[in-house]
Protein backbone atom coordinates (compact mmCIF):
# COMPACT_ATOMS: atom_id res chain seq x y z
CA UNK A 1 0.00 0.00 0.00
CA UNK A 2 2.87 2.34 0.85
CA UNK A 3 4.62 1.94 -2.00
CA UNK A 4 1.21 2.90 -4.48
CA UNK A 5 2.69 6.34 -3.41
CA UNK A 6 5.87 6.38 -2.01
CA UNK A 7 8.23 5.79 -4.91
CA UNK A 8 11.49 3.70 -4.10
CA UNK A 9 13.28 4.28 -0.41
CA UNK A 10 12.45 0.41 0.08
CA UNK A 11 15.40 0.84 2.99
CA UNK A 12 13.64 3.89 4.64
CA UNK A 13 10.42 2.53 4.41
CA UNK A 14 11.38 -0.83 6.18
CA UNK A 15 12.95 0.81 9.25
CA UNK A 16 10.66 2.63 9.70
CA UNK A 17 8.33 0.36 9.73
CA UNK A 18 10.71 -1.81 11.91
CA UNK A 19 10.60 1.01 14.57
CA UNK A 20 6.40 1.33 14.51
CA UNK A 21 6.13 -2.04 15.48
CA UNK A 22 8.95 -2.37 18.09
CA UNK A 23 6.63 0.50 19.40
CA UNK A 24 9.70 3.04 19.16
CA UNK A 25 10.18 6.21 17.79
CA UNK A 26 12.60 7.37 14.75
CA UNK A 27 14.61 10.49 13.36
CA UNK A 28 14.48 10.90 9.85
CA UNK A 29 17.64 12.87 8.25
CA UNK A 30 16.94 14.20 4.76
CA UNK A 31 17.27 17.51 2.86
CA UNK A 32 14.34 18.84 1.59
CA UNK A 33 12.08 17.65 -0.79
CA UNK A 34 12.73 14.19 -0.14
CA UNK A 35 8.81 13.34 0.56
CA UNK A 36 9.63 12.70 4.35
CA UNK A 37 6.55 14.05 5.29
CA UNK A 38 4.19 12.20 2.18
CA UNK A 39 6.34 9.00 3.78
CA UNK A 40 5.18 9.73 7.14
CA UNK A 41 1.32 10.86 6.50
CA UNK A 42 1.39 7.72 4.05
CA UNK A 43 2.45 5.13 6.32
CA UNK A 44 -0.60 6.76 9.23
CA UNK A 45 -3.10 6.06 6.23
CA UNK A 46 -2.25 2.38 5.60
CA UNK A 47 -2.21 1.74 9.12
CA UNK A 48 -5.32 3.73 9.78
CA UNK A 49 -3.77 5.82 12.66
CA UNK A 50 -4.60 9.24 13.89
CA UNK A 51 -1.59 11.89 12.34
CA UNK A 52 -1.04 15.07 13.50
CA UNK A 53 1.83 17.09 11.70
CA UNK A 54 3.74 19.46 13.84
CA UNK A 55 5.89 22.48 12.53
CA UNK A 56 8.55 23.01 14.98
CA UNK A 57 9.73 27.01 14.69
CA UNK A 58 11.98 29.27 17.03
CA UNK A 59 8.99 30.49 18.67
CA UNK A 60 6.82 27.35 19.85
CA UNK A 61 6.69 27.06 23.01
CA UNK A 62 6.20 23.86 25.18
CA UNK A 63 2.23 24.22 25.57
CA UNK A 64 1.31 24.59 21.65
CA UNK A 65 2.52 20.78 21.40
CA UNK A 66 1.37 19.64 25.01
CA UNK A 67 -2.15 21.56 25.48
CA UNK A 68 -2.85 24.13 28.15
CA UNK A 69 -5.63 24.99 30.34
CA UNK A 70 -8.54 27.15 29.10
CA UNK A 71 -11.69 28.46 30.67
CA UNK A 72 -14.70 27.93 29.82
CA UNK A 73 -17.67 29.39 29.11
CA UNK A 74 -18.29 27.79 32.94
CA UNK A 75 -15.66 29.55 34.33
CA UNK A 76 -14.06 26.32 34.78
CA UNK A 77 -10.64 25.28 33.69
CA UNK A 78 -10.44 22.28 30.89
CA UNK A 79 -7.43 20.81 29.64
CA UNK A 80 -7.50 21.18 26.01
CA UNK A 81 -5.13 18.85 23.97
CA UNK A 82 -2.36 20.15 22.05
CA UNK A 83 -1.43 17.83 18.76
CA UNK A 84 0.48 15.52 20.90
CA UNK A 85 -2.49 13.68 21.27
CA UNK A 86 -2.68 11.79 17.94
CA UNK A 87 -1.12 7.84 17.05
CA UNK A 88 2.07 9.54 14.50
CA UNK A 89 3.39 12.73 15.43
CA UNK A 90 5.60 13.90 12.70
CA UNK A 91 7.90 16.57 14.58
CA UNK A 92 8.76 18.55 11.33
CA UNK A 93 12.37 20.01 12.22
CA UNK A 94 12.63 18.90 15.71
CA UNK A 95 16.05 21.24 15.82
CA UNK A 96 14.49 24.39 14.57
CA UNK A 97 12.55 24.86 18.09
CA UNK A 98 14.13 26.15 21.72
CA UNK A 99 15.30 23.04 23.83
CA UNK A 100 12.61 23.63 26.49
CA UNK A 101 10.31 22.61 23.77
CA UNK A 102 11.96 19.78 22.66
CA UNK A 103 12.35 18.70 26.17
CA UNK A 104 8.53 18.76 26.38
CA UNK A 105 8.47 16.55 23.39
CA UNK A 106 11.14 14.10 24.45
CA UNK A 107 9.21 13.86 28.04
CA UNK A 108 6.27 12.58 26.33
CA UNK A 109 8.16 10.49 24.26
CA UNK A 110 9.52 8.12 27.19
CA UNK A 111 6.29 8.93 29.50
CA UNK A 112 3.51 9.10 27.14
CA UNK A 113 1.81 11.19 29.03
CA UNK A 114 1.24 14.60 29.13
CA UNK A 115 1.33 17.01 32.92
CA UNK A 116 -0.63 19.92 33.06
CA UNK A 117 -1.86 21.84 35.57
CA UNK A 118 -0.78 18.93 38.66
CA UNK A 119 -2.65 16.52 36.11
CA UNK A 120 -1.40 14.20 34.59
CA UNK A 121 -2.91 13.08 30.73
CA UNK A 122 -2.14 10.03 29.04
CA UNK A 123 -1.28 9.56 25.14
CA UNK A 124 -2.83 7.94 22.74
CA UNK A 125 -2.39 4.46 22.13
CA UNK A 126 -0.08 3.54 20.46
CA UNK A 127 1.99 6.58 19.88
CA UNK A 128 4.69 7.39 17.82
CA UNK A 129 7.09 10.25 17.40
CA UNK A 130 8.47 10.73 13.92
CA UNK A 131 10.97 13.85 13.95
CA UNK A 132 13.04 14.86 10.77
CA UNK A 133 16.13 16.97 10.45
CA UNK A 134 17.66 18.75 7.35
CA UNK A 135 21.23 17.88 8.14
CA UNK A 136 22.32 20.96 5.74
CA UNK A 137 21.34 23.62 7.72
CA UNK A 138 23.29 25.53 10.80
CA UNK A 139 22.08 28.69 11.68
CA UNK A 140 18.54 28.98 13.81
CA UNK A 141 18.73 25.73 14.54
CA UNK A 142 18.85 23.85 18.30
CA UNK A 143 21.34 21.00 17.54
CA UNK A 144 19.51 17.90 20.43
CA UNK A 145 21.73 17.24 22.70
CA UNK A 146 23.06 13.56 22.68
CA UNK A 147 21.21 12.34 25.91
CA UNK A 148 17.83 13.62 23.78
CA UNK A 149 18.91 11.81 20.79
CA UNK A 150 19.44 8.58 22.56
CA UNK A 151 15.37 8.46 22.89
CA UNK A 152 15.06 8.16 19.69
CA UNK A 153 14.98 3.91 18.35
CA UNK A 154 16.39 4.93 14.79
CA UNK A 155 18.36 7.63 12.98
CA UNK A 156 16.63 6.94 9.09
CA UNK A 157 19.13 8.58 6.91
CA UNK A 158 17.14 9.26 3.56
CA UNK A 159 19.19 10.28 0.54
CA UNK A 160 18.38 10.94 -3.27
CA UNK A 161 16.56 8.58 -5.23
CA UNK A 162 18.24 7.36 -8.33
CA UNK A 163 17.05 8.71 -11.88
CA UNK A 164 14.49 6.40 -13.02
CA UNK A 165 12.86 6.67 -9.64
CA UNK A 166 13.13 10.02 -9.54
CA UNK A 167 11.54 10.12 -13.41
CA UNK A 168 8.63 8.34 -12.26
CA UNK A 169 8.02 10.41 -8.80
CA UNK A 170 8.29 13.62 -11.29
CA UNK A 171 5.90 12.71 -13.93
CA UNK A 172 3.66 11.28 -11.36
CA UNK A 173 3.25 14.29 -8.95
CA UNK A 174 2.68 16.83 -12.27
CA UNK A 175 -0.04 14.98 -13.39
CA UNK A 176 -3.24 14.33 -12.12
CA UNK A 177 -2.63 11.38 -9.98
CA UNK A 178 -4.31 10.74 -7.16
CA UNK A 179 -3.79 7.32 -5.28
CA UNK A 180 -6.33 5.86 -2.94
CA UNK A 181 -5.04 3.88 -0.16
CA UNK A 182 -6.45 1.53 2.13
CA UNK A 183 -5.92 0.38 5.69
CA UNK A 184 -4.52 -2.75 6.34
CA UNK A 185 -4.26 -2.32 10.17
CA UNK A 186 -5.98 -0.93 13.16
CA UNK A 187 -4.77 0.26 16.51
CA UNK A 188 -5.34 -2.52 18.48
CA UNK A 189 -2.76 -4.44 15.88
CA UNK A 190 0.05 -2.78 16.05
CA UNK A 191 -0.41 -2.87 19.88
CA UNK A 192 -0.62 -6.55 19.69
CA UNK A 193 2.22 -6.37 17.05
CA UNK A 194 4.68 -4.75 19.34
CA UNK A 195 3.94 -7.33 22.34
CA UNK A 196 4.75 -10.24 19.45
CA UNK A 197 8.03 -8.28 18.21
CA UNK A 198 8.88 -8.60 22.14
CA UNK A 199 8.16 -12.67 22.50
CA UNK A 200 10.57 -13.23 19.23
CA UNK A 201 13.25 -15.42 20.82
CA UNK A 202 16.88 -14.54 20.48
CA UNK A 203 19.84 -16.79 21.25
CA UNK A 204 22.18 -15.87 23.85
CA UNK A 205 25.50 -16.15 21.51
CA UNK A 206 23.41 -13.46 19.04
CA UNK A 207 21.80 -11.11 21.91
CA UNK A 208 25.91 -11.41 23.03
CA UNK A 209 26.84 -10.30 19.74
CA UNK A 210 24.46 -7.03 19.88
CA UNK A 211 26.15 -6.22 23.62
CA UNK A 212 29.67 -6.79 22.12
CA UNK A 213 28.66 -4.05 19.00
CA UNK A 214 27.67 -1.47 21.57
CA UNK A 215 30.99 -2.68 24.30
CA UNK A 216 33.26 -1.98 21.33
CA UNK A 217 31.90 1.25 20.22
CA UNK A 218 32.97 2.88 23.77
CA UNK A 219 36.79 4.26 23.82
CA UNK A 220 36.85 3.63 27.81
CA UNK A 221 36.29 -0.12 27.17
CA UNK A 222 38.86 -2.68 27.02
CA UNK A 223 37.17 -4.30 23.99
CA UNK A 224 37.55 -1.49 22.05
CA UNK A 225 39.56 -1.49 18.88
CA UNK A 226 42.25 0.92 18.56
CA UNK A 227 40.20 2.98 15.86
CA UNK A 228 37.51 3.59 18.41
CA UNK A 229 39.77 5.28 20.92
CA UNK A 230 41.81 7.09 18.42
CA UNK A 231 38.43 8.68 16.68
CA UNK A 232 35.78 8.51 19.09
CA UNK A 233 35.10 10.59 22.59
CA UNK A 234 31.46 8.73 23.30
CA UNK A 235 30.32 5.53 22.95
CA UNK A 236 26.61 3.89 22.48
CA UNK A 237 25.02 3.09 25.92
CA UNK A 238 23.06 0.39 26.93
CA UNK A 239 20.05 1.42 25.20
CA UNK A 240 22.15 0.81 22.02
CA UNK A 241 22.80 -2.75 23.02
CA UNK A 242 18.12 -2.84 23.65
CA UNK A 243 17.10 -1.43 20.58
CA UNK A 244 19.74 -3.75 18.44
CA UNK A 245 17.89 -6.80 19.75
CA UNK A 246 14.61 -5.36 19.55
CA UNK A 247 14.78 -3.65 16.00
CA UNK A 248 16.84 -7.74 14.92
CA UNK A 249 13.77 -9.15 16.64
CA UNK A 250 11.27 -6.93 14.35
CA UNK A 251 13.39 -7.17 11.11
CA UNK A 252 13.51 -11.07 11.48
CA UNK A 253 9.30 -11.06 11.77
CA UNK A 254 9.02 -8.79 8.64
CA UNK A 255 11.38 -11.28 6.79
CA UNK A 256 9.26 -14.22 7.89
CA UNK A 257 11.59 -15.96 10.32
CA UNK A 258 10.82 -16.68 14.20
CA UNK A 259 14.35 -15.97 15.61
CA UNK A 260 16.82 -13.28 15.31
CA UNK A 261 20.15 -14.06 13.49
CA UNK A 262 23.36 -12.04 13.36
CA UNK A 263 22.37 -11.00 9.69
CA UNK A 264 19.47 -8.96 11.55
CA UNK A 265 21.48 -7.36 14.10
CA UNK A 266 24.31 -6.02 11.30
CA UNK A 267 21.40 -5.13 9.14
CA UNK A 268 19.71 -2.42 12.00
CA UNK A 269 23.28 -1.61 13.48
CA UNK A 270 24.01 1.61 11.31
CA UNK A 271 20.61 3.12 12.32
CA UNK A 272 20.51 2.20 16.29
CA UNK A 273 23.92 3.27 16.26
CA UNK A 274 24.71 6.27 14.07
CA UNK A 275 22.81 8.66 16.44
CA UNK A 276 25.23 7.22 19.83
CA UNK A 277 28.43 7.06 18.68
CA UNK A 278 30.14 10.50 18.82
CA UNK A 279 32.97 11.09 16.96
CA UNK A 280 35.58 13.58 18.13
CA UNK A 281 38.14 16.34 16.26
CA UNK A 282 40.59 13.59 15.22
CA UNK A 283 38.20 11.86 13.15
CA UNK A 284 37.23 15.04 11.40
CA UNK A 285 40.78 15.92 10.68
CA UNK A 286 40.96 12.17 9.43
CA UNK A 287 37.54 12.91 7.36
CA UNK A 288 36.17 9.86 9.03
CA UNK A 289 32.67 9.95 9.45
CA UNK A 290 30.26 7.83 11.89
CA UNK A 291 29.25 5.95 9.27
CA UNK A 292 32.29 4.59 8.53
CA UNK A 293 32.92 4.23 12.17
CA UNK A 294 30.38 1.42 12.50
CA UNK A 295 30.97 0.08 9.34
CA UNK A 296 34.66 -0.91 10.95
CA UNK A 297 32.87 -2.16 14.15
CA UNK A 298 30.69 -4.31 12.02
CA UNK A 299 33.89 -5.70 10.52
CA UNK A 300 35.92 -5.81 13.67
CA UNK A 301 33.23 -7.87 16.20
CA UNK A 302 33.02 -11.12 15.57
CA UNK A 303 30.09 -13.42 15.27
CA UNK A 304 29.26 -16.33 17.33
CA UNK A 305 29.90 -19.44 16.05
CA UNK A 306 26.83 -21.03 15.76
CA UNK A 307 24.27 -22.37 13.70
CA UNK A 308 21.71 -19.53 14.57
CA UNK A 309 24.44 -16.76 12.92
Amino acid sequence: EIAKVIVGQDDVVKAVIISLFSNGHSLLVGVPGLAKTLLVSTIADVLDLDFKRIQFTPDLMPSDITGSEILDEDRHFKFNRGPLFANIVLADEINRTPPKTQAALLEAMEEKQVTAGGELHPLSKPFYVLATQNPIELEGTYPLPEAQLDRFMLNILIDYLDEDEELAVATRTTSGFDQELSAVFTNEDMIEFARLVRAVPIADPVARFAVQISHASRPSSDKAPDFVRKWVSWGAGTRASQNLILAAKARAVLNGRYHVSCADIRAVAPSVLRHRILTNFRAEADQVNVETVIQQLLDTVKEPQSNLS
